[in-house]
């Protein structure tokens, strides 16, 4: 079946859905955008998504391209007419189309793009044995907060963590401190058993599935601490993880050549991820763990 693509008020195969040249998306980056995990068509924390959009969008000024009880209709559409057990709804909002011009338009209005394809999940192997992580400085902007179609920091990143085959990198700021991943949030377990994550803020990008962690920690009873941890404290600690839409609840083990504790998934990690692939619908991603 031909995969389909949303593209401002049509549905066309995604082989010839097509954006203006002169969107600002292309031009300036200047949108937002959405990644919303569905499984047997369903998408999982949709309302959370939806929330942070708007927050993404009023943060950037630019007008939602409908209300969210209408996206969550075209969602459901763009998965009815692309199905697939577990796939990635990928939602582009840009502020439209206008003559290159760095000042705002004064009458585009937003653009926006919907496709579905199959999830990129961590393998059952990297799941069982954890992965790699290397740390590279922080040289993104200061509103990682917002969620910008502006993702070049985070691209090189993670193609240098790839050529370093790491599966992440984490980002230090200047202080020696985690901030998140390039394409993820960042966590350790430290020597008292604590869960530790930077905290909310222009510095992270509050993750959905981090939302969702956080609350299933505490659920079970696991002490959470959101303050930011050095590298140092990473490599010293008891576990690591990583998390997001398409990672899931990863086990770190090694970082820069280094492994965290003995080398394997810890204990709260593996509970964690349990407890969340069986909220999200998918309980064979715990398998292994």
């Amino acid at each position: 079946m031909t995969r389909q693509a949303y593209v401002n008020g049509r549905f066309l195969p995604i082989g010839r859905a097509e954006v203006a040249i002169e969107d600002r998306g292309y031009q300036f980056a200047d949108g937002v955008y959405e990644v919303i995990k569905a499984v047997d068509g369903v998408p999982r924390d949709l309302e959370r998504h939806l929330a942070r959009l708007e927050r993404s969008l009023a943060a950037l000024r630019i007008p939602p391209p409908m209300s969210a009880r209408a996206l969550a209709l075209v969602i459901g559409e763009a998965l009815a007419r692309n199905p697939i057990r577990k796939a990635i709804v990928y939602l582009q909002v840009t502020r439209g189309v206008a003559p290159r011009n760095h000042l705002f338009p004064h009458d585009a209005r937003p653009s926006l793009v919907i496709t579905v394809r199959r999830a990129p999940f961590p393998s059952d192997r990297e799941r069982a044995e954890g992965v790699a992580v290397i740390s590279l400085p922080d040289q993104r902007w200061g509103r990682c907060d917002i969620k910008s179609i502006s993702l070049l920091a985070n691209l090189l990143a993670k193609q240098q963590a790839a050529e370093a085959g790491c599966r992440e990198a984490w980002l230090v700021d200047g202080e020696g401190r985690v901030t998140e991943g390039s394409a993820s949030n960042a966590y350790i377990v430290d020597s008292e058993g604590r869960l530790v994550t930077h905290p909310s803020g222009p510095r992270i990008l509050g993750g959905i599935t981090r939302s969702v962690v956080l609350e299933l920690a505490r659920e079970a009873g696991i002490e959470v601490v959101e303050r930011p941890f050095t590298l140092e404290e990473a490599k010293a600690a008891r576990e690591a993880f990583l998390t997001s839409t398409t990672s899931l609840i990863l086990p770190v083990t090694r970082i820069d050549e280094r492994a965290v504790a003995n080398g394997v998934p810890g204990s709260t990690t593996r509970h964690l991820a349990r407890l969340y692939a069986e909220r999200s619908g998918i309980p064979e991603a715990a398998a292994g763990l």
